[in-house]
């Protein structure tokens, strides 16, 4: 059973900066596609930046220029690097493995001042 592992979440200020990390278990990491997604209260789940096995990435317009995704391979990790935070990216944070399904628990991020 393949585990994902969501840490580096907290509160921190408009404008500031956190990186999250999606750490899994599983040896099939480095041949499969992570994404984060994002839940905010009263919303729905909404996809946020995902890279592929090769390292090809894509973003959603809201976070395009202020986050970056990137994978370490050797570490099983992915990690999402958050600048320029804003009040409406407060969220919970969901690592995926969208091939074989799999769901990480969720870290929370708050922006508030």
């Amino acid at each position: 059973q393949v585990q994902l592992v969501e840490s580096g979440g907290g509160l921190v200020q408009p404008g500031g900066s956190l990186r999250l990390s999606c750490a899994t278990s599983g040896s099939i990491f480095s041949i499969n596609a992570v994404a984060w997604y994002r839940q905010a209260p009263g919303k729905q789940r909404e996809f946020v930046a995902g890279i592929s096995d090769g390292g090809k990435t894509a973003y959603a317009d809201s976070v395009k220029g202020r986050f970056t995704i990137s994978r370490d391979n050797g570490k099983n990790t992915v990690y999402l690097q958050m600048n320029s935070l804003k009040s409406e990216d407060t969220a919970v944070y969901y690592c995926t493995m969208p091939g074989p399904g799999y769901w990480g628990q969720g870290t929370q991020v708050t922006v508030s001042s």
